[in-house]
């Protein structure tokens, strides 16, 4: 009966997504949203289109909108700079560590929020909920001098450590969203058999909420990925994410290297983009499922 609800329960969180991902809608409101997307693209099209224009065409006064003559010469700047590579493979590192500890961690949180009640439980969500209205600017002071007490400093573990403490409150919250609407009777049963608490996480709850542990990886991933500020004070030079080497190598003087800094965002954004499109059926479930409850 348990199992019934909880399939029901995943039944209804699924239909959620399809009608997110499907919407039924008559002509006008498909053209105006069509209509909306094509204006919301138009940044990312400039952009594309700037990376592959000839670097003395960019600012030209008759520039075509399509670039005629499209060139890879501003690609090419990108992997002939060997600190832009360096600072790739940092991100792919501080990014999935991100994504990692954000999983783990915050399935543990959310499987112990959801399930057990203890004194302080309601106030520990409340911290997070504020924590989510804290500005990252005023954690910034405060985490760089911890890790520089802790002798952390500059390292992949201090950068990935800060990237957690602002993906970790929303993660906690979705995965919890969709741990409360695993019927009790499932865990019951589990323990009836034997099992350990953390037996039943690691073999019922985490392979039961898959889709919400996917989209939690995505949404910390994406946003270690991006992040600039954090990177900035907190990696050094050696430990740099491509955000801040970009940053550096494409803006001296107040004056940017248009061409070039097109193109190594466009580099930038394709493994993102490759990964929503894998994964974008988990995405939109996970979200779904994280905001039906019961």
């Amino acid at each position: 009966m348990a199992l019934l609800t909880f399939t029901r329960t995943r039944r209804r969180s699924r239909d959620v997504g399809e009608g997110i991902t499907n919407p039924s809608l008559r002509l006008a409101g498909k053209t105006g949203l069509t209509v909306l997307a094509l204006f919301g693209l138009l940044p990312v099209y400039w952009l594309v289109a700037t990376a592959f224009t000839p670097r003395q065409d960019v600012f030209s006064v008759d520039r075509p909108y399509l670039p005629l003559d499209p060139t890879l010469a501003n690609f090419r700047e990108f992997f002939d700079n060997s600190t832009l590579l360096k600072d790739l493979g940092n991100s792919v590192v501080v990014s999935a560590g991100t994504a990692l500890i954000s999983v783990v961690v915050s399935g543990l949180m959310a499987y112990s929020l959801s399930k057990f009640r203890y004194r302080g439980r309601n106030t520990l969500m409340v911290m997070f909920l504020v924590g989510q209205l804290v500005p990252g600017a005023l954690l910034l002071v405060t985490l760089y001098l911890m890790f520089n007490s802790a002798g952390l400093l500059y390292t992949y573990t201090a950068v990935i450590l800060a990237f957690t403490t602002f993906t970790l409150p929303l993660s906690v919250f979705l995965l919890k969203g969709i741990i409360d609407a695993l019927p009790d009777e499932i865990l019951e049963a589990a323990k009836m058999d034997g099992l350990s608490n953390t037996a039943i996480l690691f073999r019922i709850v985490f392979p039961l909420i898959v889709p919400g542990l996917i989209t939690t990886a995505m949404f910390a991933f994406m946003r270690a990925w991006s992040d600039l500020l954090f990177a900035l004070t907190i990696a050094g030079p050696d430990k740099q994410t491509l955000t801040v080497g970009m940053t550096t190598a494409f803006i001296h003087d107040g004056a940017a290297d248009w061409p070039g800094l097109m193109a190594a965002s466009v580099l930038t954004s394709l493994p993102l983009a490759v990964i929503f499109v894998l994964l974008q059926r988990y995405f939109v479930s996970g979200l779904a499922a994280g905001a039906v409850k019961g």
